[in-house]
């Protein structure tokens, strides 16, 4: 795009940057391409964030209406992924204030039925070459993962969510939460000690790969 500033250029490169462009321009299809995308990733993190799978979907409806709404003022400046997740972070901590204000006390409660969240079928792929202290199976180690997940504050789960499973760069998770990229590598490191600290009972001496 000539006269567009650098970073406009390199946001250009993202092809999901190119497709939002279309959706301001009108597109329908694609912005529907978009939500195809980006909306089974949105709802694992948002449900990790707020604990419940039907509102993770809620949010993650609300978090589109908000992309669309805003589309014609839509300037490109970074990764669509980047600007979607910093839209994702406020959406869920408005809801977690929300619900504090009304003073519910909730302990997080998963289906243990067929549908699990992808990512934790990441984190358990992941953590296979941990090594187990004794043989843990799937659901046992999906199980573990999430229980040390939950050991996370909020803001340090959404750090190793994206760092982990969006292969976000730490500039773009401390551009997605309104963070420094210090701020950020504080909380990855505070972060994987806890991880450390919550599995380290199940595990032998071997690749520590989920906790670095």
């Amino acid at each position: 795009m000539a006269g567009g500033s650098s970073a406009e250029l390199r946001a250009l490169a993202d092809p999901d940057v190119r497709l939002m462009i279309e959706v301001r321009d009108g597109n329908a299809a694609a912005f529907e391409e978009l939500m195809r995308r980006y909306q089974n990733r949105l709802v694992t993190v948002l449900e990790h964030l707020v604990g419940k799978r039907g509102q993770a979907e809620d949010l993650a409806q609300e978090v589109f209406l908000r992309v669309y709404q805003s589309r014609e003022r839509y300037v490109p400046g970074s990764k669509f992924s980047t600007w979607l997740f910093t839209i994702a972070n406020n959406v869920a901590s408005n809801a977690l204030r929300s619900r504090s204000r009304r003073r519910e006390v909730q302990v997080t409660a998963y289906d243990h039925g067929d549908r699990q969240p992808a990512t934790l079928d990441q984190m358990a792929q992941a953590a296979s070459g941990l090594m187990p202290a004794r043989q843990l199976d799937k659901a046992e180690l999906r199980d573990v993962v999430r229980a040390a997940l939950e050991t996370l504050s909020e803001r340090q789960r959404l750090a190793v969510l994206l760092c982990k499973f969006e292969e976000m760069s730490y500039a773009d998770i401390a551009a997605a939460m309104q963070l420094s990229p210090k701020a950020i590598k504080s909380l990855l490191a505070r972060a994987r000690d806890n991880l450390r600290e919550v599995l380290e009972p199940y595990l032998q001496n071997g690749d520590r790969s989920l906790m670095d």
